[in-house]
């Protein structure tokens, strides 16, 4: 249970992170509300998962999710960069966050 909610709270990272470039600068109220709610709630998640994952490992794939997260709808929602090599580290990010998965250092 404890990597479904570092899950949840790398997507709520993704989530309060978009919104905050919807907010404008917190000049729009909704998106505003939205950074508030979904940052409370992935560091809510990841203080759930930390019960029972290590911190280093929580916190390396939380943010490795978020970052991942963010540059891919970066990419296909905002019209970033989809040059190779940006490509190709966001996908040793990933490759990255799969390891720390699979080396069995959480529960």
């Amino acid at each position: 249970m404890a990597w479904f909610y570092l899950l949840i709270a790398g997507m709520m990272e993704v989530v309060w992170a978009v919104a905050l470039k919807l907010s404008d600068g917190f000049t729009r109220p909704l998106p505003a509300a939205v950074v508030v709610v979904a940052g409370l709630l992935s560091l809510l998640f990841l203080a759930l998962a930390v019960r029972h994952i290590p911190l280093g490992t929580a916190y390396a794939v939380w943010t490795g999710i978020g970052a991942v997260g963010v540059a891919l709808i970066g990419i296909l929602y905002f019209n970033e960069s989809r040059h190779f090599w940006r490509l190709f580290f966001i996908g040793l990010i990933v490759v990255g966050v799969m390891g720390l998965r699979l080396s069995g250092d959480g529960k």
